[in-house]
């Protein structure tokens, strides 16, 4: 009796231990699932901060003053240059009486277009606020009245409501303005350097780590598998956002160059592509037609096709299989043969479905609000296309709710990100744009969830990395910018890795991040104080590619370069950044920064870039005094016909060779000039971070 109680005191024991433990690994899960849940909001907020700055530039286009204010704090603070306002209602009034002069919409011909570019986003280590730093470009007037440019910089703060995020300051800085005509000017005789709100570091952290004392209290009655499952889907959200933003940032620098077999590939088997007053073109062959209006495959010598995607909002539908997206698209066109330019505006209205787990383009609806001829200006023209010949011609005619009126505005399918309510639209305004064409793609049956609980939320904090990679390679991009545009060489040094590298145009490539900083100590600002030039260096139209662990990602982004001077407007040029970012002790840097330029330019603003004419350069001087450790000559084919490189120098009007880090995202079409890692990576292999303990990202 006495050894049988004891054996049952041992049994007895070994339940409780064995109870302990498990009540003791449900905590533990419960514990990480917070914290997952806790990181998966301040990764949010990051994405919602930039959708109301994206939102407050696409309200403006179309003069929706009301919904533009409603994105404010009600004690919101404005600076406008010299101006000022204070609270939400004075804001409304300001952007009613400043730009939409006295009437809520646009005037019958106006134009308010208001590109916001180069976001940078710090969130606070609670949470609960965050500052942004933004470029705008404008083109604003009305036909028959007036056209005008304007630029400056955004330093903004944002609040978080009631789990809303709004805007609570808007500091706008001018840079440049002026009118069509006689083109842009700087702002200030010196002009000023706008103060950042972040360092090098802080650029590289867009969410702090939470402290210890942030970490919310776990709820003894949460069921860690259930709460992960609903966390899964959010994290799902935003991998699939930014597959949806890489597809059609693809498809913007496919239409550059005129890769009609890449653009087709986008689509899906039964997709469309319309324009609006035009037609419906069905299916590859019907896109591919709509196509080659513009003339067959690949740019010719003195081509420009320059499609900007930009302003950018992304929704992920319900269930995951379908998305939508809202955007502008910026044209620069021109043929510098015959002396013809033009610039387009066109809003984007387009739905994307999940097939085999690839994004793909199923319904692209184009809405062109404006095409004017270069050298007159919005003022004084208005181009309209010649239908298309009977070999070109759409399949079909659109519905009537595609159907441009005057008045029409092309669809916010999101409601306010603030208000939660559809948009207060002008008097006589109507939208098009809405109505489904093609039936909904089929739902996903919901399936069981894979792995242990341990196994779900290792996979689901990896996910999350993946996604916040997206943000922190951003943020990363506009710094090089931000710097560069201000020449802070100090600054600039200090975004790379301790054993990153980065190209000097034209010369070659300085590795390791004190040889960086050496170099630019010996390149001292051109010109000196007062301030007189502003060659900027917009990055903007991302494709990045993260790494499966979320520690390293590739980013491909546009050059989008305007000049500015005291005295004169100086035109556009354009290039291409191959840039690769990697996590350092918990802080994004710079792995390699790569510049591809200029794939045009402009001699002069008056006569812009079909005014530029083929010239022999001399190649530029070798640097004597702090050679690059890489010259470019050392790179054979990849520096082909660049300046600086190897074989005759390509300039604009010229067709430069362009490269891509990656393949189709569709149908995994390897372009002509494929070079997934870093430029002088396969020549000097010690410069890749697969040899530095990163995994190489996705091509």
């Amino acid at each position: 009796m006495r050894s049988s109680g004891l054996a049952l005191l041992v049994v007895l024991s070994a339940l409780s231990v064995a109870v302990a433990g498990d009540t003791d690994a449900t905590m533990n899960a419960a514990a990480r699932v917070q914290r997952l849940a806790q990181n998966i909001e301040r990764a949010e907020s990051v994405r919602a901060v930039k959708r109301v700055q994206e939102t407050y530039a696409q309200y403006s286009q179309f003069g929706l003053w009301t919904d533009m204010a409603a994105l404010f704090t009600d004690g919101a603070q404005l600076s406008y240059g010299k101006d000022s306002a204070q609270g939400r209602q004075a804001i409304q009034n300001y952007f009613l009486t400043k730009f939409g002069e006295g009437t809520h919409g646009l005037k019958s011909g106006g134009l308010h277009t208001q590109m916001v570019l180069r976001p940078l986003i710090n969130v606070s280590a609670d949470g609960q606020s965050a500052k942004g730093r933004w470029w705008e470009f404008s083109m604003t007037g009305q036909y028959g009245v007036k056209a005008e440019w304007a630029a400056g910089i955004f330093e903004n703060e944002y609040v978080r409501e009631r789990g809303v995020w709004k805007i609570s300051r808007m500091r706008y800085n001018p840079m440049f303005a002026g009118p069509y005509a006689t083109g842009w000017r700087n702002i200030d005789e010196d002009q000023k350097i706008v103060p950042y709100h972040f360092t090098p570091d802080e650029t590289g952290i867009p969410v702090p780590d939470l402290p210890a004392s942030a970490l919310s209290p776990v709820d003894p009655k949460m069921n860690p598998a259930t709460t992960l499952t609903a966390l899964e889907q959010r994290i799902a959200v935003m991998n699939d956002e930014d597959k949806v933003r890489n597809l059609q940032n693809a498809y913007g620098y496919y239409m550059d160059r005129k890769m009609w077999d890449d653009v087709t590939d986008l689509f899906t088997a039964d997709g469309i592509l319309s324009f609006a007053n035009l037609g419906v073109y069905d299916g590859p062959k019907g896109i591919r037609r709509a196509l080659e209006r513009s003339g067959p495959a690949g740019l010719k010598q003195g081509q420009l096709n320059e499609l900007m995607q930009l302003d950018m909002a992304v929704a992920i539908e319900p269930g995951g299989m379908e998305a939508r997206a809202r955007g502008l698209e910026f044209g620069m066109l021109g043929e510098a043969d015959t002396g013809t330019a033009f610039y387009t505006l066109a809003i984007f209205e387009n739905r994307y479905v999940k097939q085999n787990d690839i994004w793909r383009i199923r319904e692209m609806r184009i809405f062109p609000l404006m095409k004017t001829d270069y050298a007159q200006g919005w003022a004084k023209s208005q181009v309209i296309d010649p239908l298309p010949d009977k070999a070109h011609a759409p399949d079909h005619s659109q519905p009537k709710s595609d159907v441009m009126k005057p008045g029409a505005i092309p669809v916010f399918f999101l409601p306010n990100p603030v208000t939660g309510t559809p948009v207060s639209l002008p008097p006589g305004a109507t939208t098009v744009g809405d109505e489904r064409w093609l039936p909904a793609p089929a739902a996903r049956k919901p399936s069981a969830p894979a792995g242990n609980l341990e196994a779900r939320i290792k996979e689901a904090e990896r996910r999350l990395a993946v996604s916040k990679a997206w943000d922190g390679a951003e943020n990363m991009s506009t710094a090089y910018g931000d710097y560069l545009d201000d020449l802070d060489y100090g600054q600039l040094g200090k975004l790379f890795a301790e054993k990153g590298h980065k190209e000097v145009p034209f010369s070659g490539f300085y590795v390791g991040r004190q040889r960086i900083i050496d170099r630019d100590a010996t390149a001292p600002a051109p010109g000196s104080r007062p301030r007189t030039m502003l060659p900027l260096h917009w990055r903007t139209q991302p494709v990045i590619l993260v790494a499966e662990d979320g520690r390293s990602a590739s980013i491909r982004s546009r050059l989008f370069q305007p000049a500015s001077a005291n005295n004169r407007a100086m035109g556009f040029g354009g290039g291409m950044y191959h840039d690769q970012v990697v996590l350092e002790n918990g802080i994004w840097r710079f792995w390699s920064v790569v510049i591809d330029e200029h794939y045009f330019s402009s001699p002069t603003y008056e006569g812009g870039w079909s005014a530029a004419k083929l010239t022999n350069r001399q190649p530029p001087a070798p640097n004597t005094a702090y050679p690059p450790d890489i010259p470019l000559t050392k790179l054979g084919e990849r520096e082909r016909g660049f300046r600086g490189g190897v074989g005759d120098e390509i300039s604009w009007p010229g067709i430069v060779p362009m490269w891509f880090h990656y393949k189709n995202p569709v149908s995994g079409r390897v372009p002509e000039r494929y070079w997934p890692d870093c430029v002088p990576c396969v020549q000097f292999p010690e410069t890749s971070m697969k040899n530095h303990g990163y995994l190489l990202p996705p091509s």
